[in-house]
């Protein structure tokens, strides 16, 4: 019997910092818990961590999945004054998440990034962000409304233009119209916060129309030889989890991140125990 028949993967979501009443309580989204179940994995939600304690964790997992937050990066972590005060911070999140998702992907472990998750990945490895993308000329407002009832405000909002040949192209390959037509799809659209320079070694997976970048992987340099090399990652910019059960396209990509969970931990509790001699190498795309 094979180790993900033994039990499922453990997928680790790291929570966020919340003033409940006049205490801090660390919390994480049903949906986004929801969605871990639904790519066959055991959802493990993670309170702020130590620095000391991240290697632990991740010897505990088989994947992580970054969810969304009303809350934005610290705009400190990619050089920037706050801009705007009023805006949600958590600073708590960001502290331990950044060097969480360095370590995650130098291993090559399944990692699945969603709105802040998407936005956090891109500065931990070094790239920036847009503070306010609707305040920048040309580029649409993304964000969603709050006014709205819950199905409105995370109902389709824009489409998303697939990069052939991506991780994105290859989870979605085969649905079809009308669902996707011409490499295009419908997401939905929640973000103030956004890309303004891509990390190094991360590829564009989906571009919005305004040119915004909806999706993107991270491979390590080619050079790298303490980098496992060919793990999955996939950063979203849009809200798969929302109704991920009958959406195709979050059908899809909860699907490729539960294989490749199952996949890394088979990998890990093998005889060898080294996740990194089994992750399938691939052929990277060229850099940016």
């Amino acid at each position: 019997m094979s180790a993900n028949q033994i039990h499922p993967p453990v997928v680790l979501v790291p929570a966020c910092q919340r003033i409940l009443g006049r205490h801090p309580f660390h919390v994480a989204g049903k949906k986004y818990i929801d969605a871990v179940r639904l790519a066959g994995c055991v959802p493990l939600v993670v309170p702020a961590a130590q620095a000391d304690e991240l290697p632990a964790l991740l010897d505990l997992a088989s994947g992580i999945l970054l969810t969304g937050s009303p809350s934005n990066v610290h705009p400190s972590h990619f050089g920037e004054e706050v801009l705007d005060e009023s805006l949600p911070l958590d600073p708590e999140r960001d502290a331990w998440t950044l060097p969480l998702i360095r370590l995650a992907l130098r291993r090559g472990m399944p990692l699945l990034g969603i709105c802040r998750g998407f936005q956090e990945v891109n500065v931990a490895l070094g790239g920036s962000l847009y503070q306010a993308v609707h305040e920048q000329p040309g580029l649409m407002d993304h964000r969603g409304d709050g006014s709205k009832p819950v199905e409105e405000e995370y109902g389709e909002s824009h489409p998303v233009k697939l990069i052939h040949g991506g991780a994105l192209d290859r989870a979605l390959h085969g649905l079809a119209e009308p669902v996707v037509q011409n490499g295009e799809f419908m997401v939905n659209s929640l973000h103030g916060q956004g890309v303004k320079r891509l990390a190094d070694g991360a590829r564009i997976e989906a571009l919005a129309p305004d040119g915004v970048v909806e999706a993107f992987s991270w491979h390590p340099a080619a050079d790298d030889t303490e980098a496992v090399h060919g793990g999955f990652n996939l950063c979203l910019q849009w809200h798969p989890e929302w109704q991920a059960a009958s959406n195709p396209v979050s059908q899809r990509i909860f699907k490729a991140f539960g294989s490749a969970c199952a996949a890394y931990q088979s990998a890990r509790l093998s005889p060898s125990g080294a996740a990194s001699d089994h992750v399938e190498r691939v052929q990277h795309p060229a850099r940016r």
